[in-house]
Formats: C-alpha cells, sequence, structure tokens
C-alpha cells in the first residue's frame, strides 16, 4: 500500500504540458510567503479600485483552482475528472456576504445547484456556507446565548427556513449536502441547527452533512455527545471531517478576548485528534457516514489501513475521501484508480466574488509546512518524466 501517491503518471493524467507548467509557476509564487503577502495585497486593492485584473486572475489562479464562473462552465471539469473515477462537489464559494438580499440569493443558487446536481451522475454532493444562509454576527449572537430582538427573531426564523428548505430539497432529490464548518464563535448556533436537520432527513441515510474541524480540541466529545443524540431520536450521523481552516483567527481573537484557545496546542495533536474522530465513525459506522477532507497523506493511508481491517469494501459508500480541486492531485486520482470514493470540492462563481476564497487557499498554502513543497516536487517529477 506504500508509496501508491510517487505515481505521478496518474495524479497527472488530466494535465496537459501547459496546465502542468501553470501548476508548477503557480505553487513556486505561493512557496514565496513575502511574494502571497504582497500578491494579495495588492489583488485585493486592484478589486477594490475596480481595476480590469480579470483576465490575469482567470488565467493564473482562478483557472487553476476553480471550475468556472457558473455550474455549465463546471460541467466540463467534473466529466473530465469523472473519467478518472474522481467524482465533483460543486461549490459555490462567494463568502462574507451580510445583506438579505445577497443571502437570498445564496439560497436561491443553492437550491438551482440541487436540481443541476441531480442531473450528473458525476456530482453527487451539493455544498453550502451556514453563513452564505444568515449573517455571522446572527450566529455569533445566538452561540453566545444572547437574547434576539423582534427583528433578529424574525430573521434568525427566515435563516431556520432556508436551511430545511434546502435539506428538505437534497432529501428528496437524494443528494447529500454537505454544510461547512466556519469559526468557533458561531458554530455553535450553525451545529444546533445542523442537527435539527439531521434528526429530520437524515433516518434512512446521510443526507445532510456537518463538518468537524478536529484543530479544536473539543470535537470528538462533540461527536459522542452527538451519537448519544442520535441513537435516542433514531438518525443517520452524516460528517465531513477537516483539520480546519481558521487557525490563525482563532487563536489570535482568543488571546485578545482572554479566554482559552479551541485549537489544539500543537500540530501532532490536531493530527491525533483527526485520526481518534476517524475511528470513533468507523467503528461506528453502521450509524454514521463519513467524508475525509483531509490532504495528508498519513491520515489517507490510515483510513485505507483501517477500512482493510475491518474488511469493508473500498468502495463503500459511507466513506468518501476528499480533496480541493488543483490540489493534492496524486491523492485523488491514486485513491480513485485502486477504486475508493474519492470528490474534489470544486469552487465556481464571479471571479471578483470568488477572490476571497483563493486568498484563503494561497494563504494555507503557504502556512502549512509541508504542503506546497510536496505539490512541487511531484510536479518536478511529472515534469521530468515527460521529458524523458
Amino acid at each position: 500500500m506504500k508509496d501508491i501517491f510517487e505515481d505521478t503518471a496518474t495524479a497527472f493524467a488530466l494535465k496537459t504540458d501547459s496546465e502542468l507548467e501553470r501548476a508548477y509557476f503557480l505553487f513556486k509564487l505561493i512557496a514565496n510567503e513575502p511574494l502571497v503577502k504582497i500578491g494579495t495585497a495588492v489583488t485585493n486593492f486592484a478589486i477594490k479600485a475596480k481595476l480590469p485584473v480579470e483576465r490575469l486572475i482567470r488565467v493564473t489562479v482562478f483557472d487553476h483552482f476553480c471550475g468556472g464562473v457558473n455550474e455549465e462552465d463546471c460541467l466540463s471539469v467534473a466529466e473530465k475528472l469523472y473519467q478518472k473515477g474522481v467524482s465533483t462537489i460543486l461549490d459555490y464559494s462567494v463568502e462574507g456576504q451580510e445583506e438579505e438580499s445577497q443571502l437570498v440569493a445564496c439560497f436561491e443558487k443553492t437550491l438551482n445547484i440541487l436540481d443541476f446536481v441531480k442531473k450528473q451522475e458525476a456530482i453527487p454532493f451539493a455544498v453550502f456556507k451556514p453563513t452564505g444562509f444568515g449573517r455571522f454576527g446572527l450566529y455569533e449572537k445566538i452561540s453566545a446565548g444572547k437574547s434576539l430582538t423582534e427583528a433578529e427573531t424574525k430573521e434568525w426564523e427566515r435563516v431556520v427556513d432556508r436551511f430545511d428548505q434546502v435539506c428538505k430539497k437534497a432529501h428528496d432529490l437524494d443528494i447529500s449536502l454537505l454544510i461547512d464548518g466556519e469559526e468557533s464563535w458561531m458554530q455553535d448556533a450553525a451545529d444546533r441547527l445542523i442537527e435539527d436537520m439531521m434528526r429530520k432527513y437524515n433516518k434512512e441515510k446521510a443526507v445532510v452533512y456537518n463538518t468537524l474541524q478536529t484543530y479544536r480540541w473539543d470535537r470528538l466529545s462533540y461527536l459522542k455527545k452527538l451519537h448519544e443524540d442520535a441513537k435516542k431520536h433514531n438518525y443517520i450521523i452524516g460528517m465531513k471531517v477537516v483539520r480546519g481552516a481558521y487557525m490563525e483567527k482563532e487563536n489570535l481573537r482568543a488571546e485578545e478576548k482572554g479566554y482559552p484557545t479551541p485549537i489544539c496546542a500543537s500540530k501532532m495533536a490536531t493530527d491525533e485528534n483527526f485520526d481518534s474522530v476517524i475511528s470513533y465513525m468507523l467503528d461506528n459506522i453502521e450509524t454514521m457516514s463519513l467524508f475525509a477532507g483531509t490532504h495528508n497523506e498519513v491520515s489517507c493511508y490510515k483510513l485505507m489501513e483501517q477500512l482493510e481491517e475491518r474488511n469493508m469494501k473500498v468502495d463503500d459508500d459511507r466513506v468518501w475521501f476528499g480533496q480541493l480541486y488543483g490540489m493534492s492531485d496524486h491523492i485523488s486520482f491514486n485513491l480513485a484508480k485502486r477504486g475508493y470514493r474519492v470528490a474534489k470540492y470544486l469552487p465556481f462563481g464571479p471571479v471578483r466574488d470568488v477572490m476571497p476564497y483563493l486568498i484563503r487557499r494561497a494563504e494555507e498554502n503557504t502556512s502549512v509546512a509541508g504542503q506546497t513543497s510536496r505539490e512541487l516536487s511531484l510536479l518536478q517529477k511529472e515534469r521530468s518524466r515527460r521529458k524523458l
């Protein structure tokens, strides 16, 4: 089983020579932390100043990490991935919307995506962020246990209704629905709402999936409590398990406000927490469905080994591996080649609106030790292989 991720011919089979060169160039840039900081600042300024930078962004970073500006653009990408056994998750990656009209537009977009996804065998999942359907500050206030004004109560009722309509539609169309995790100080309200949706729509199978960010040290105990509730109310838990995306922000806020950080003390503790959650879910797979969102090769090997130890089929539909489009192709395509269920998160949306997502991707790649250098070494290996 070891070293299956070294097979670059499989990993980059879909990339033309020019796409391979572009990927190598992009990860070389991302590897340079000062350059990422400067590039981020310049890009932010250019977009705010409405400078005509969209074409440049489109042909470089956008086309590498995104499927296009709309669902139709994504279809050719999804079909291409599916030829190699990799499914797609359509991710409308517009972030940080606060206006009611923007939230309604995101909700309606998600309903439309469900209709679109239903027609595509290559796209078995849809996804949305809680803050796509409601204001961050509203989740934050409810999570803190503060009383809502009359207007806020009505506003929250609209958020609940959006969740319910989308989850019901996913259930009726038999589409798995992933709900992303966000910052800890708003997550409790989102968790409680998603639990309600699971009780309602996960009776026969996992339709609704919450997200566990395992860089938070409390997530295994949260999962165990949820499991007790699931047994009591007779529903299946769907869970996307990831390490997490807001570590610096979480630690900074905890320090500023003087409370203990919710983040694990070390990278090793996070890895152990991730592995413990995965093991717990596999131990209880009769009542759970797992989507393991990870770019960590060791975690992938461990999950593969555990499936083998439990005599589970590699294509068990309760266990999925997931990676982001434009990253970790050596994991996605080599797993798919061996029959595992694999899906790529495929972001899309208007170039300007998707930029916050892309900037976060670049910053994450810069801050994750070894991630970018690993991508570069594999790309270089494939370039050399093709030259030979």
